[in-house]
């Protein structure tokens, strides 16, 4: 019997329908399946678990689950952007990115365990609003998806530097992942600025701030 209703590239490769069902399959593996599997080692791996006070342990572990939250949300803005890119070379550096912070991803997810919290309970959340900006911005064009890159990553940045700053110095399996996920985010915001990124208007990069502290301060507690 022939399905002659159906368009034949219905389901082919790069399809509306296949892309569709690739961005709900990373949803759902982001927000509620197990960590992924990096590609590269975690940096704080071979180190002895540190003997931390209970406060530093609990500080450790907050920082931890808003940086996990950060990568969820990390993941979201690239599919988002990947998905409405116009030319392939920007959508293919999207796509790379992501799949860097899917190591960030899992290094903090193996943290957290060992610091006996949890993530944030809010990640599904963080993972629709940033896919929705994400993908806003791919629409916008390819400079300004590219520009948003740069000043997201400038603000994760910040946010690592302020952790590293209060982290305890006896944690250093906590600072290792943290200084590298760092330099990741330094050349991911470099590599877009070099593809041609926009300059924000200093009242987007303002409305940008806002919205990430609502988050870290949520994905703190929640």
């Amino acid at each position: 019997m022939k399905t002659k209703d159906v368009p034949e590239d219905l389901f082919s490769k790069n399809s509306p329908l296949d892309i569709f069902i690739t961005a709900i399959d990373d949803a759902l593996r982001t927000t509620f399946g197990p960590a992924p599997r990096a590609e590269r080692a975690n940096p704080a791996n071979g180190l002895k678990e540190p003997d931390l006070s209970q406060n530093e342990k609990i500080l450790a572990g907050q920082f931890m689950r808003i940086n996990h939250a950060g990568e969820v949300s990390a993941q979201a803005l690239y599919q988002g952007q990947a998905l409405t890119a116009r030319l392939p070379n920007v959508r293919e550096k999207m796509e790379q990115a992501a799949a860097e912070e899917n190591d960030h991803l899992a290094w903090t997810e193996d943290r957290i365990d060992e610091l006996g919290t949890h993530k944030s309970y809010l990640n599904p959340l963080w993972y629709a609003g940033s896919f929705a900006i994400g993908a806003l911005a791919g629409l916008a064009g390819d400079r300004w998806s590219l520009g948003f890159v740069v000043e997201t990553e400038k603000q994760v940045v910040r946010h690592l530097d302020e952790h590293l700053a209060k982290l305890s110095e006896n944690d250093q399996k906590s600072r290792l992942i943290l200084k590298q996920m760092r330099e990741d985010e330094v050349h991911h915001a470099t590599t877009a600025l070099q593809a041609g990124a926009a300059t924000f208007p200093a009242i987007v990069k303002k409305a940008m701030t806002f919205t990430s502290k609502i988050m870290t301060r949520s994905a703190r507690w929640v």
